[in-house]
């Protein structure tokens, strides 16, 4: 029966690699690995490089032309001089999207640009350096999977009640942290998706017990109007049933790589650091310095709140359940 052609896996291209080094005919390989001996040769003609077939980067390369292959066909090299020139001066892709489908006329996702951007590095592009939480959305991946821990009875955001994408209700939260210079102390940042409300704490580690302790604390006086909150997977997060128990709410956790299913908080997070640079030791930052920038943002009118502040809103609510 005549083998048709397949994707090879991470193993496969390493049995390639140690066959070739002992000198297997290319039939031989098919035979072993069960493929076609076509597979074999397009295998290493296509993914060899200038030292020859090495499996790792073979795989690179195997990966890198899928991710090509899904960037959308609207992403002309004129498009995409335009986003590399935005994301050089630290919009971030969700920044961009809107731009240009208000001001250019065009519709591209956040999505597809992360895409964009992680292609770029795949090849080598320095892109991603640009963005605020370079290491948190490009968390080294070793063929698909995550390096980090997992999170004991996470719950994932495809589990998350639809009314929260509708934003139809104020309640719902999205949370993160910002780390100092040299990972030196953190901030949590918890940001309500409807009145873009804002709260922050400075914490001496990013531990899941002190970044627990925190959001519990910040969360409290809305307990009331907190239904929902969304983090990423960070370790700090471990804690999530402790933080749900005591605010009376569910944690789901977004899916990994996928930042812009936390997009306000990741935007929000970029404000703060008008306030807090990278270069910043966050241990040495006081409660009342970050209570001050909170407050800024919160009384700061935005279009898209129809000009009024974030804590105009959420006084509106809070005023409306206690009536």
């Amino acid at each position: 029966m005549m083998r048709t052609y397949q994707q090879l896996t991470y193993e496969q291209r390493c049995q390639i690699w140690a066959f070739k080094k002992s000198e297997f005919s290319q039939r031989k390989m098919a035979d072993l690995i069960g493929v076609s001996q076509s597979t074999i040769s397009r295998e290493l003609n296509r993914n060899k490089g200038q030292k020859g077939y090495r499996y790792k980067q073979a795989q690179q390369k195997s990966e890198s032309r899928r991710l090509a292959a899904k960037l959308p066909t609207k992403m002309l090299p004129t498009l995409i001089e335009l986003i590399n020139a935005k994301l050089r001066i630290e919009w971030s892709p969700e920044q961009i999207s809107g731009w240009l489908k208000a001001d250019q006329k065009q519709s591209i996702s956040h999505e597809s640009i992360y895409q964009h951007i992680w292609f770029d590095m795949q090849c080598g592009g320095d892109l991603y350096v640009h963005l605020r939480q370079q290491g948190k959305k490009y968390d080294k991946r070793r063929h698909g999977k995550s390096t980090r821990g997992q999170i004991k009875n996470r719950v994932s955001i495809d589990e998350r009640p639809e009314i929260v994408d509708e934003k139809s209700r104020v309640g719902d939260w999205e949370i993160d942290t910002v780390i100092g210079k040299g990972h030196s102390g953190a901030l949590v940042t918890i940001v309500e998706r409807v009145t873009k409300f804002t709260v922050s704490a400075q914490v001496m580690s990013k531990s899941a017990a002190d970044v627990t302790q925190a959001t519990i604390k910040l969360l409290r006086p809305y307990k009331n109007i907190v239904h929902t909150i969304t983090a990423d997977n960070g370790k700090e997060f471990a804690y999530h049933e402790k933080m749900a128990k005591a605010l009376g709410a569910q944690v789901y956790f977004a899916h990994p790589y996928s930042s812009w299913e936390r997009g306000l908080n990741e935007n929000t997070n970029g404000l703060l650091r008008q306030y807090f640079p990278k270069s910043t030791d966050l241990k040495l930052v006081t409660q009342n310095e970050v209570r001050r920038a909170v407050n800024r943002l919160n009384n700061r009118p935005r279009k898209y709140l129809n000009y009024k502040t974030p804590s105009q809103l959420i006084d509106d609510v809070r005023l409306e359940l206690a009536a």
